[in-house]
């Protein structure tokens, strides 16, 4: 059975071609979707690509979303936009049910990594991220949700990849905790400085928007797992899952949301996209070498500075009403940087670690 998923990609690719050549690609959603469920499916089966699985399907989900919008924007009237906030919540108490005091350690272990990665997350990104937005010549509403996604705080992903590149995962679980919890004081006041021109930005609100979202449901997480310790194990195994489904339901939402802009500027969009999430992984590296970091701590610097919790900017998107435009480049944002986070955390697992 496991063999059979590459060979079906493969002639469900084709299929999808030659319908878009005879019946035009309007009329080539389901094959497309298909390859990428296929695909994804053959490459969870395999251990060397199990890594491009979840990314791929989102490529999926997406296509879904593109070929379909009116199915996933309401629901006899509700709108399903009204999910992603729930969503991230659900996300981030699965975040607070895996903390402990312990995720801290690196704080008094190793201060100098901790100083320059978060230092690092909220300078490059939010800069590059202003940079690109204002040569892109994009509606401002697009421009400001491409700063929205540089603001975030780093990503959960990163500490899979960073794992995977043989980094310190200790460090990378330590500055993707404090970031978050600085999140409410350092996303605002940086959006309010580089995106204010762009739209308008409530400080005080988008502050609170992202205690609830974040903080609270991690605290909740915090006292479940503290209360529950050693009886919850059937939650730590459930929460991945629903981490991912809620992800691939929150993107789904809004790219159905935005599917007319991504048609009009999405190549665009991917492009700066894509020159934002490297560029972060390169000067993140770089100047965490330049910084004096060992080898191991300067691939968990351009790790978490590369990868950002594209959730919570689509989250503070939908708060700001803006879900179809400020809510696109964090859209895009998310699985691009799993695909490229996947790539170069192989290319380093298979470089051993020289300092």
């Amino acid at each position: 059975m496991n063999k059979i998923f590459f060979p079906l990609a493969a002639v469900l690719f084709i299929t999808w071609i030659v319908v878009w050549l005879t019946s035009g690609i309007e009329n080539s959603g389901l094959p497309l979707i298909g390859f990428f469920v296929a695909l994804g499916l053959g490459c969870r089966v395999k251990e060397s690509l199990k890594g491009f699985s979840f990314p791929i399907v989102i490529f999926g989900v997406v296509a879904l979303a593109m070929f379909f919008p009116s199915d996933f924007q309401e629901i006899n009237g509700y709108p399903l936009s009204n999910l992603i906030t729930p969503l991230i919540q659900v996300i981030m108490f699965g975040m607070g049910t895996s903390l402990s005091l312990r995720d801290f350690s690196e704080v008094i272990k190793s201060p100098k990594s901790v100083l320059i990665g978060v230092s690092a997350q909220f300078l490059i990104m939010p800069l590059l991220g202003f940079f690109l937005a204002s040569i892109s010549g994009m509606s401002p509403e697009i421009a400001a949700g491409i700063i929205l996604a540089g603001c975030s705080p780093s990503g959960t992903a990163s500490n899979v990849m960073t794992y995977l590149a043989k980094a310190n995962l200790a460090l990378s679980v330590t500055l993707t905790s404090i970031t978050t919890l600085m999140a409410p004081v350092m996303t605002p006041l940086l959006m309010k400085l580089l995106a204010g021109q762009f739209i308008e930005i409530d400080l005080l609100k988008m502050m609170w928007d992202i205690v609830k979202m974040i903080i609270l449901p991690i605290a909740s997480g915090l006292i479940f797992n503290k209360i529950l310790k050693g009886k919850s194990a059937w939650l730590d195994k459930a929460m991945p899952v629903v981490s991912m489904l809620g992800i691939a339901l929150i993107i789904l939402v809004i790219t159905a949301a935005g599917r007319d802009s991504l048609l009009s500027i999405g190549p665009i969009l991917i492009v700066l996209v894509m020159i934002h999430n490297l560029s972060g992984y390169g000067i993140g590296y770089f100047a965490g070498k330049l910084l004096g970091l060992d080898e191991r701590d300067a691939r968990t610097v351009a790790i978490e500075v590369g990868m950002q919790n594209a959730g919570l900017a689509s989250g503070l998107a939908k708060t700001l009403g803006k879900i179809a435009t400020v809510g696109l480049a964090p859209a895009v944002f998310g699985p691009m940087q799993n695909i490229t986070g996947s790539i170069l955390a192989s290319y380093w697992h298979k470089r051993e670690v020289k300092d």
